[in-house]
């Protein structure tokens, strides 16, 4: 009797110690969302080698290099399959991915990062200031940590601070630290060719608010305001030009290319209606601040 207990025993701890782990690793990604965040969009050139490979309204980016691809966010966990689809479409492999970088830490935009680290091997490279949040799966997120895991748990393979660039074959990707929306929300910019000049772009993060709650009841992240503030005023001096974002709705993708529009880069240029943007942004800012 005594020769099964001890045989039990340790067992017992085992089954616990795995009960414990998977219930710590549920996903809780939220089931009411925007249904335009999973609705198919058919893939295409941006401009030289930047391919727009997300769904209707969660934007991913492809730049293909002679080295390998950078992928930029993957949208929600149910996604993986459709980005897959959609960048074989335009004639590349997925297998080809090297790199592997996003523009925030949350769900609509990692949710599927984790699957396509494992399929493709691909290095993710991201702002020092989200590697927590991607690792925990969400769960150290200032906002949406209340839901607990909201994604897989990425492997951080290097952090980046503000100014970082990322090379692969000729493309020279510089890394923008743009907080507020995280704490380690990140613009990317670079220069790009066609077989007619070449291109500045800006994939910006625009700095929604999301929290209900006043900024200086956010003990999670005290320096929110500051950091929006910072933020707001860095995007209005960048210089660029084309400019893309998080999310088609925030750029005007839909009023700027339809499928199967011709090749036509110039669609991404619209400074005024990026400056109005930022406007906009922040006088939700500073109503913010006003909040009793």
């Amino acid at each position: 009797m005594l020769k099964k207990l001890s045989f039990l025993l340790p067992l017992t701890t085992i089954i616990v110690f795995i009960s414990v782990s998977s219930f710590a690793q549920k996903i809780n990604e939220p089931q009411d969302v925007n249904a335009q965040w999973s609705q198919p969009y058919q893939p295409f050139r941006i401009v030289g080698n930047v391919y727009y490979v997300g769904t209707y309204d969660l934007a991913c980016y492809l730049i293909v290099t002679s080295d390998g691809s950078i992928l930029i966010n993957t949208g929600l966990a149910a996604s993986s399959s459709m980005i897959t689809k959609n960048i074989e479409a335009l004639g590349f492999n997925v297998d080809d991915i090297k790199i592997l970088l996003n523009t925030q830490a949350h769900y609509d935009h990692v949710g599927a990062m984790a699957e396509l680290q494992k399929l493709t091997g691909a290095k993710m490279l991201v702002n020092e200031k989200d590697a927590k949040a991607l690792a925990d799966g969400g769960v150290s997120d200032y906002e949406l940590g209340k839901y607990g895991v909201t994604f897989k748990p990425i492997h951080v393979d290097g952090k980046l601070k503000n100014g970082d660039t990322i090379k692969l074959g000729a493309m020279r990707i510089v890394m923008l630290h743009h907080p507020g929306h995280t704490k380690g929300s990140s613009s990317f910019l670079f220069d790009v060719k066609d077989e007619n000049k070449s291109y500045r772009v800006l994939t910006a993060n625009m700095p929604s608010i999301i929290t209900e709650e006043k900024f200086s009841n956010i003990s999670a992240y005290p320096d929110i305001a500051g950091d929006y503030a910072y933020t707001l005023e860095s995007l209005k001096k960048l210089k660029f030009d084309l400019w893309l974002s998080s999310h088609a709705s925030q750029f005007g993708l839909h009023a700027k290319h339809k499928p199967g529009d011709a090749y036509n880069p110039q669609a991404f240029s619209d400074r005024d209606g990026y400056d109005q943007s930022i406007r906009d942004l922040e006088d939700l800012y500073v109503k913010k601040l006003e909040q009793k």
